[in-house]
Parts: C-alpha cells; structure tokens; sequence
C-alpha cells in the first residue's frame, strides 16, 4: 500500500449492496473499512474487539440492550467490546466508515447468515 489519498466517494461508487463491508485501507491490524446500511442488522457483539463507526452520510441508530443512540452524519460512535449492539439505517441508505481489527467479522457472536462477511473484499 501507497500513501495516496482515497475518495471515499469514488469507493462508495463501486458497490450498491447493503451489510457487506468493504475494506478500503489498513492501519497496523486494523481495516478502515466502509458499508452501505438499509434498514436493521443483527444483534450481536465482539467479545474482543471495539468498533468505530463514522456516519458519512445518512443516520445511524446504535441499539443497545437498555438504550439507543442516533448518530447523524460527520459523527462518530464506539461501541467497546463485548457490548451487544444492533445497527440500524434510519435513513432510506446510511453510508458508514468503520475502523476495526482485521480479523473482525461484522455479526461477531450473532448467527451466521447470508449477511456474514468474515474476509471483506478489498477496493
């Protein structure tokens, strides 16, 4: 990998299906990777590992077992390990940047199914 900028616009453009991450950068273990979201994902948590969701554009509520958080585009909410949460696009499309380590899997200790990525595709 080059230090040269990435568009996340130009990335955005080059997938249109809904809870399938993409990564499009790596930081030391970590992938900074991007996903398209409509309507609501799974419940589910990562025993090990804290997730960082950046909203680009759209809104997000971040479900919580006992509360929700609604976080609006060019905001940012980290969920810490092991806290069960379930993502939900309350726009018609919410576009998203994640940080998380690269071995994540983005139903964690959910069910698998045929939203399950375990190895995003790199663009």
């Amino acid at each position: 990998m080059s230090a040269k900028p990435v568009s996340i616009a130009e990335k955005f453009a080059l997938f249109s299906e809904a809870w399938q991450p993409k990564r499009i950068g790596r930081i030391d273990g970590y992938d900074v990777r991007i996903a398209r979201l409509k309507g609501e994902f799974v419940w589910h948590s990562h025993a090990d590992a804290d997730e960082f969701f950046f909203v680009v554009e759209g809104v997000l509520r971040m479900h919580f077992r006992d509360r929700y958080e609604d976080v609006p585009a060019g905001s940012l909410i980290i969920v810490p390990k092991g806290t069960e949460h379930k993502p939900e696009a309350l726009t018609p499309e919410t576009k998203i940047m994640l940080v998380e380590k690269s071995e994540t899997v983005n139903t964690g200790d959910g069910p698998a199914s045929d939203r399950t990525v375990a190895d995003p595709d790199y663009i």
